[in-house]
């Protein structure tokens, strides 16, 4: 009884708060009418609070009554089909009733875009459609769709576009760009070399971007795909942006009676004034440069053809002057702040040149049947040239400003030069002839495709390291000059490879209860290694008949990747021929939920489990954004996890994301093993002691370890939002989060993956300002401004938490022979300033 006491006590006592906190409320009144222009009352007017979904429409005779919240800024919307909005400021005292009257013109444009959507992105496993317009909008170091594709999937550099999907590395992505395959740069070695990404922002028209579990009539990768389409243009306008980083001019048209349209874009990008900010300060000279064309003719109303070109140049130069690194050593018996001075002498200079050409003709014969035939070319041309010295000094850094000494090494533990130095050249050329088609047949859509392409290769691989510690070149070797790294090599490779699959996607039922059914198969044949590869992958999706609104999914099937170049390359620059496919079986399972949010906003949750099993592995390691191949199926690997998304408008006309995601991924690589020492007292010794006898020694499995790309925990977050009484003052926020990352110290069997990433964080903020609006009635005949659509003003901070995130490790070695990693940073806090103008 006396529970039951205090368990009434205490649900009244919180009522009693609700009740109080309701009641301590304060709220004023607005009223008034809606009239036109001739002052004639206008009924069924929609009111509504701005940023709210729900109001109240005027009566018959155009008059309103709103009751607001008091002491708050608000704004008041009117709107009515076939005339122009009004907004109308507020802020009101507790008890206050303001009486306006609101005059409705009528609009130019009476008739509205009207957006027709599909639930294809709902049942389709793995696809995430983002609206394209934020692009631009999204503050990120880097401008371009794969930022905002890191906002799903992760990321641990802010200065590349290259992402790891679900514990895959960075080659196991597909990009397509109008049904055409997208290469990357081969020999870029971190984020600072990279360019402009091939995707231009501002001529995309959709995304499609696959995290896993994809269908047959995608290609041979194990990760993910995205799947661009560009706009094809029906009126004259563009685009221009200016920024401190990037700036960008697109332009479309068509001709008449719209047979012909273009769209063009040129884009430049300098990364300088973001790398001069980090730890290795010296000239920068980064710079990248693009020119795109999407020409389309329609023949007649069954024939189209279309043309993609691109030209894409990035040169990087950088002289180093000086780096300053530190780390902090916390143990129960040691503590110590270490760090490294090193000056520089010598220079890198890299250049990577990308052409691209691609032709298609579609032919529809009838509306059931669609073929498309293409022919494309892809060229890249990659040169590397280093010869940079650097002379060292380790220990312990003086952090007391009271010291004269501040800053500097006080103690030192280990000093020494090295020397970097590379002349490497690629040239790769991939040609490509396909052709698609679908049909569809009733409840039957069927799909197929056959594709040949033909890649030549030639590589030129020389570059080498020297180290010197204390005096004495690594490793050591007495009267002997030894250089701590060396790679040379030389191929030329000519590959052919055919390609094919046919699925069959099924709908049965009606909207409110349906089920979907895409069975397919692919295959690839490499005249490389001889290898011919199957791989069926099956998908299903089942909408029950409920009242929520909520759809399961389901995904089966093979995704094996046959070797392109840098797998096939091994450590030691050799090239291995005879390496065989990655082979991979996944499944996905998970739903997809719609719902009303808090806010009375229509939201969407995703949530998606997922399990890769992976054999004939090909196992690497990754610095900065190269990734090293083994150049050996020498591994087995899994990868399995939970992803969930939230998606809505939390405000009218403001799409926000949220993601998280728990992954754990492993490998166990053959025959990985050492051996353990012992002396004639059954002490463990190591194995260069020179005054201790061996008197036995144990071998030890290594077995299953982390991957490179093992990070357990990602979080993203895109969130718009904009004043409760002006639309036209947006802030955009981006944050990413990625729990910490092994990484991999060279030469240590043992040790492997056993060095550790701190996590990474980052957070980018961005305001907007439209400086111009739609409304061009408004301006006089003679303003400049009266021809563009809108003009916006953004100031962006990226890292503003100036968070010294660490994407590498330098290794250091003291007198005692005994190894310290000092971690290489991203980039701090940095302000951008853009305009965005169309027309």
């Amino acid at each position: 009884m006396k529970i039951n006491n205090r368990r009434f006590i205490l649900t009244s006592f919180l009522l009693l708060l609700g009740i109080l906190g309701f009641s301590q409320k304060k709220f004023a009144t607005v009223t008034g009418k809606v009239v036109d222009e001739n002052e004639n009352p206008l009924s069924k007017v929609s009111v509504v609070i701005l940023g709210q979904a729900r109001g109240i429409t005027t009566n018959d005779s155009g008059y309103f009554r709103v009751k607001v919240e008091a002491d708050k800024a608000f704004a008041l919307v009117f709107s009515y089909t076939g005339r122009k909005a009004e907004q109308k400021n507020f802020l009101l005292n507790e008890g206050e009733e303001e009486t306006v009257t609101i005059r409705l013109e009528k609009s130019e444009n009476t008739l509205q875009e009207v957006i027709v959507t599909d639930q294809r992105d709902r049942r389709e496993t793995g696809l995430i459609r983002p609206n394209p317009k934020t692009i631009l909008n999204l503050p990120s170091a880097v401008t371009g769709v794969e930022s905002l594709i890191k906002i799903f999937v992760g990321s641990n550099n802010e200065l590349t576009s290259q992402y790891s999907v679900r514990g895959g590395s960075y080659d196991e992505n597909l990009i397509y760009v109008n049904d055409f395959e997208i290469f990357r740069p081969y020999l870029v070695r971190n984020g600072q070399q990279e360019g402009l990404s091939f995707i231009n922002p501002e001529m995309v028209r959709n995304i499609s971007f696959y995290n896993g579990g994809f269908q047959s009539k995608y290609g041979d990768k194990m990760s993910s795909v995205l799947d661009i389409q560009y706009k094809k243009s029906r009126r004259s306008g563009g685009s221009a942006y200016v920024g401190i980083l990037e700036q960008g001019v697109q332009l479309e048209g068509s001709g008449k009676r719209s047979k012909f349209s273009y769209l063009l874009g040129v884009r430049n990008r300098s990364n300088r004034n973001l790398l001069s900010r980090q730890d290795t300060k010296g000239n920068y000279v980064p710079s990248s440069a693009d020119f795109q064309a999407l020409l389309n003719y329609q023949f007649n109303s069954k024939w189209q053809a279309e043309l993609l070109s691109n030209i894409s140049q990035t040169r990087f130069t950088l002289i180093p002057q000086f780096s300053q690194l530190t780390t902090s050593v916390f143990s129960p018996v040691f503590t110590a702040t270490l760090g490294v001075d090193i000056y520089f002498e010598g220079r890198e200079k890299d250049r990577y040149q990308t052409n691209m050409l691609g032709f298609a003709l579609v032919n529809q014969p009838t509306k059931k049947l669609k073929l498309k035939w293409m022919a494309s070319r892809f060229s890249n041309d990659e040169s590397e040239n280093i010869d940079i010295t650097g002379a060292y000094l380790f220990g312990d850094r003086d952090f007391d400003k009271r010291n004269p000494t501040y800053g500097l090494i006080i103690n030192p533990l280990g000093a020494g030069v090295f020397q970097n130095w590379a002349r490497n050249e690629l040239n790769m050329e991939n040609w490509n002839i396909s052709h698609k088609g679908n049909y569809e047949q009733g409840k039957h859509a069927w799909q197929w495709g056959l594709g040949y392409d033909r890649t030549s290769i030639a590589d030129k691989l020389n570059e080498w390291e020297f180290q010197d510690s204390a005096g004495y070149a690594l490793p050591y070797r007495p009267n002997l000059l030894q250089l701590s790294k060396q790679v040379r090599s030389n191929a030329n490779l000519d590959v052919n490879k055919y390609s094919g699959y046919i699925q069959d996607n099924i709908l049965l039922g009606d909207s409110s209860h349906s089920f979907t059914l895409s069975a397919g198969a692919r295959f690839n044949y490499n005249s490389l290694n001889k290898e011919f590869i199957a791989s069926p992958r099956i998908g299903a999706s089942w909408k029950p008949a409920s009242k929520k609104d909520i759809i399961y999914r389901l995904a089966l099937g093979a995704y094996h990747q046959p070797p392109f170049y840098r797998e096939l390359r091994r450590y030691d620059g050799t090239v291995n021929t005879s390496l065989k496919s990655q082979k991979s079986w996944q499944a996905v399972a998970g739903f997809d939920y719609n719902f009303i949010g808090l806010s009375s906003r229509p939201m969407r949750w995703t949530t998606e489990f997922y399990y890769k099993r992976i054999s004939d592995a090909v196992s690497y390691d990754v610095d900065n954004v190269r990734v090293r191949y083994s150049g050996e199926n020498n591994a087995k690997a899994y990868a399995a996890g939970i992803e969930m998304r939230l998606h809505g408008e939390l405000v009218p006309d403001a799409e926000s994301w949220v993601s998280i995601g728990f992954m754990k991924t492993a490998e166990d690589i053959r025959d990985d093993h050492y051996y353990r020492y012992k002396n004639a007292a059954g002490e463990y010794i190591t194995a260069e002691s020179s005054d201790q006898v061996v008197a036995d020694s144990s071998r030890f499995d290594v077995g299953w370890l982390r991957r490179p790309t093992d990070r357990r925990i990602t979080f993203g977050m895109f969130f718009q939002d904009y004043l409760p009484t002006n639309k036209n003052f947006r802030m955009f926020l981006n944050l990413l989060y990625g729990s910490n990352l092994p990484y991999n110290i060279p030469g240590a069997v043992r040790y492997r993956n056993a060095a550790v990433i701190e996590p990474y964080i980052r957070a980018d903020i961005g305001f907007s300002a439209l400086l111009v609006d739609d409304d061009r009635s408004r301006r006089r005949s003679h303003s400049p401004f009266r021809n563009f659509d809108n003009i916006w003003a953004s100031l962006e901070v990226f890292n503003i938490i100036d968070r010294a995130n660490t994407i590498s490790y330098l290794f250091i070695k003291d007198f005692s022979n005994t190894v310290y990693l000092m971690p290489n940073r991203l980039t701090p806090r940095l302000l951008n300033v853009k305009i965005i103008a169309r027309w």
